[in-house]
């Protein structure tokens, strides 16, 4: 970090956990590179899953791990960097970074915020971390319940500005989402995609990829692309399966299956979906369901994603649909696979919803101007 910030840089620190939150921050780090001009953007990811996929993106001038959360590190760090204002996104809360920020009178904001009751702020004995909210300067949040949890702790500082998510997913529809090897493979026939699918939903829908005498292609993104899984994935489907990774001189139209063993391509590759099959709900937390919802796809999901706002809203506009078992998957995919019409008017709910939620971009970056003009 030395050899690339100098003491007499102009800085802004943007923390992000991991890959997830990257996305979410993008349309902020992109207003902030815009409009800071003369400073340089240090990123910090905490997981893996971030860093390694983003560690040469351009939306930076700095990207690194943050450190663990020790009152040294945080020293260190804060010292190197030395930041005009920090950023974190969604719900990244480091009591010693928080706390070396506020003692240095660094302005720190939050941005995206989501609060839920379950969480430690606003237990009885969350008191410790209650102290670490006060490092921030103001929270920018994505809804009205979490600026009222917040109020019931005494944090007035806030501003619900909306999901900066959905700006970065609109602005995604309106780039080059061509892929030549999924159209051919794909070859006009209706199409599911398998997004970030874990063991447990892999149980559900693997049976009905087997059985099905529908004219339907599958293309399954795995959460886990390494080689064991993805070998134990395709020894369990009986149909014709093509691996990413295997795919040069293929004829891809003569396959059933198409299994995408790397990363980076599954948000292209829903622009191709007729339906959409999301992940993660049949275990601990619901993979992105807006990238999906962008494209006009209907979207299945699994029961567990009452933590995801956004997927709460679109069950409970019909634009999601939730399944609790084989049976129930295959009775709501087959009733998608025989309608047309259904599709349609079901990805139409998800697209509108995901057009008329845009613009926290433009509100959080008019009021962080004001603070830091």
């Amino acid at each position: 970090m030395k050899q690339h910030i100098q003491p007499n840089d102009k800085t802004i620190w943007v923390h992000c956990a991991s890959l997830g939150e990257f996305e979410q921050g993008l349309p902020i780090l992109e207003g902030l590179k815009k409009h800071y001009k003369t400073h340089k953007i240090v990123l910090t990811f905490f997981s893996p899953s971030g860093y390694e996929v983003k560690k040469d993106s351009s939306a930076a001038d700095v990207i690194c791990y943050l450190p663990l959360d020790t009152k040294k590190n945080a020293q260190d760090f804060v010292k190197i960097v030395q930041p005009e204002f920090a950023i974190f996104v969604k719900y990244e809360f480091w009591p010693n970074y928080l706390t070396q920020l506020h003692n240095q009178n660094i302005s720190t904001y939050l941005v995206s915020g989501i609060f839920r009751k379950e969480q430690l702020f606003f237990k009885w004995y969350g008191k410790w971390m209650r102290k670490s909210l006060k490092a921030f300067n103001h929270f920018f949040v994505q809804n009205k319940r979490s600026e009222q949890l917040l109020h019931t702790i005494n944090f007035t500082n806030t501003s619900i500005t909306g999901d900066t998510r959905f700006d970065r997913v609109i602005e995604i529809v309106s780039r080059d989402n061509s892929l030549p090897f999924i159209e051919r493979f794909k070859n006009k026939t209706t199409t599911i995609v398998y997004g970030s699918s874990w063991p447990e939903d892999e149980a559900v829908y693997i049976d009905f990829i087997n059985t099905t005498t529908k004219s339907v292609k599958h293309i399954i993104a795995p959460h886990n692309i390494n080689k064991h899984h993805v070998e134990k994935l395709k020894k369990s489907i009986t149909k014709s399966v093509l691996l990413y990774s295997q795919m040069p001189d293929k004829k891809l139209e003569d396959y059933d299956v198409f299994i995408i063993d790397s990363i980076g391509l599954l948000t292209k590759i829903y622009s191709y979906a007729d339906i959409s099959y999301v992940g993660g709900a049949f275990k601990t937390g619901l993979h992105n369901t807006l990238e999906p919802a962008t494209f006009g796809t209907p979207i299945i999901i699994g029961p567990k994603y009452h933590k995801f706002q956004e997927a709460i809203d679109l069950v409970n506009l019909k634009g999601i649909m939730v399944i609790n078992s084989k049976t129930e998957y295959q009775d709501t995919l087959e009733k998608l696979i025989d309608s047309e019409k259904l599709r349609t008017t079901t990805g139409n709910i998800n697209k509108t919803y995901v057009t008329q939620k845009a613009g926290a971009t433009m509100k959080t970056m008019t009021l962080l101007k004001k603070l830091h003009p």
